[in-house]
Parts: C-alpha cells; structure tokens; sequence
C-alpha cells in the first residue's frame, strides 16, 4: 500500500527501543527520518511543537508524530518511520503508546500514509504484531500489505 520503498526501509524502523518519555520517543522518530534525508533537524523541533499542541496519540497504542502546518519547508521528501517500544511510552491522559510512527510528507502526500496507517493500526491485531514483530523485514511486509 505504500507506494515507495523509500516510504519506510529497514534503516527508519526501529525494535525493542526504550525511551524515558515522549519528547525522547518523537526525537529518535525525526532523527531516523533526518539520518534518511527526508526532514532537516528543524522539521523535530516542529515535531515537538505539535506534540505540544494536540497529542499526536491515535488510539490502539499508536502514536504518529508529525510536524505542524508551517513545517512543511523543513522537509524534503515523503518517508516513514517506525519505533516498536514493547514497554510503551506514556502520551499523557493515561495514554500509552507501543508503536511510535513518526511521518514527513510533501504536498499531499500525507493523505496516503495516513490512510495506510488507519487501515493498518485500526485493528488492534494488527499493532500487536507490529508491537511483537521480530524483525524490521516484518513490519514492512505489514504496512505494504496494507492489512
């Protein structure tokens, strides 16, 4: 479902990661997007900012932090990035997050990425086999079969 590979590749995709808190969680999500060269470190800072917002919690232990409306000239391509946190990390309001997905998008693209990532996350099986997956390999086979 995802129509490019470089979307989300073994190198945005991180398992079994431990994080003190969501500030933590939704940097390591950007700097695996900038390591990529999708965003430029300032897209993180915007990151934060959202977060600070509205939270970025979708509900079924998912999280897709994501940069504000202004951001858009801090990134440079559409990509992905995934962080399975088996111990989860809290998003406030008793909200506890397992899957960080953190999303850079040009023009509309966002459109499609979050629609995958409804499609995929709305089933609670779903994410826990992403929670659970073993290997990076998993978790892509997952989002590109759209589920």
């Amino acid at each position: 479902m995802l129509k490019s590979e470089k979307m989300l590749s073994v190198e945005k995709i991180e398992l079994n990661v431990k994080v003190a808190n969501k500030v933590e969680a939704i940097h390591l999500a950007g700097e695996l997007l900038v390591q990529q060269g999708h965003i430029t470190r300032q897209y993180i800072d915007k990151m934060q900012e959202r977060e600070e917002l509205l939270s970025t919690y979708i509900g079924n232990g998912v999280a897709i932090p994501h940069g504000t409306a202004e951001s858009k000239q801090w990134i440079t391509s559409t990509g992905l990035s995934v962080l399975q946190v088996p111990e989860g990390v809290d998003f406030g309001e008793g909200n506890r997050a397992y899957l960080i997905i953190g999303i850079a998008a040009i023009e509309n693209e966002h459109l499609e990425l979050l629609s995958t990532i409804a499609t995929v996350c709305a089933e609670e099986e779903n994410v826990q086999k992403l929670v659970q997956a073993k290997s990076k390999e998993e978790i892509i086979e997952i989002f590109e079969s759209g589920l």
